[in-house]
């Protein structure tokens, strides 16, 4: 597979509508992560304290961080805003907060549990309501992993895959038949189709032992005729 300069862009599948936001992104390792494809909440009781757990998909510390203030301004009675996030196409980029409880006992593992569901790109918030019981350091290490838990069962999960892109371009007489079989073939999809009295241009994203086959394809179909070039790395994505 041929190396390219170009940014990766974007393409979703199955209508989802959180972006996967890298760009820059080599085809290397990782070329796969796990996000969330929009914000999820869920709420638990422990002893009549109340944890809500609001989950968003973020691509940077700024958006990570914005999100936080929002769900801290609708919540202004509350006693904590513990939060933790994960950033980056490796999740190398990991933050918490206790926000005032016991060191430990809810960034820590709100974290946790973000890290043990695999995803990355993803920011949560546990808002508390004190209900007048002290937890105990173990009650409160549960009660946060918990909410949190809660909120990602209740999000739609977003696979992300950077793949390489092929631009295929074909005559009008072969156009219909090149389309359907490439929107048939396993490992590739195709992204964009733009129809004129010439023919079509079709660009692709194919996993990475897929570029051959495809060469092979446009060219069986056409006689030879079509032409296939490198184009742009493009991210996809696919829930769940």
């Amino acid at each position: 597979m041929g190396a390219t300069g170009n940014a990766p862009r974007a393409h979703g599948i199955l209508g989802t509508s959180r972006p996967c936001p890298r760009e820059g992104m080599p085809l290397s390792p990782p070329r796969r992560y796990l996000t969330i494809a929009s914000p999820a909440s869920a709420e638990i009781e422990v002893k009549r304290s109340r944890f809500v757990c609001d989950v968003s998909p973020a691509s940077s510390e700024e958006e990570a961080r914005a999100f936080v203030e929002q769900v801290r301004a609708g919540s202004r009675d509350a006693r904590h805003h513990c939060t933790a996030f994960v950033l980056g196409v490796d999740g190398a980029t990991r933050r918490s907060n206790d926000d005032g409880e016991p060191s430990g006992t809810a960034g820590a593992p709100m974290l946790e549990v973000l890290a043990g569901h695999g995803l990355t790109e993803v920011v949560a918030v546990v808002t508390r309501w004190f209900g007048g019981t002290l937890l105990g350091t173990g009650g409160l290490i549960r009660a946060y992993g918990d909410a949190v838990s809660q909120a990602i069962d209740a999000a739609t999960l977003l696979t992300c895959e950077l793949r390489q892109g092929l631009v295929v371009t074909v005559g009008s007489a072969d156009a219909p038949r090149v389309e359907n079989a490439l929107r048939a073939h396993r490992g590739c999809t195709v992204t964009s189709a733009a129809w004129s009295a010439a023919g079509i241009v079709l660009e692709l994203a194919v996993e990475p032992d897929e570029d051959e086959p495809v060469r092979g394809l446009v060219a069986s179909l056409t006689s030879g005729a079509g032409s296939v070039a490198l184009g742009a790395p493009t991210w996809v994505q696919r829930t769940g």
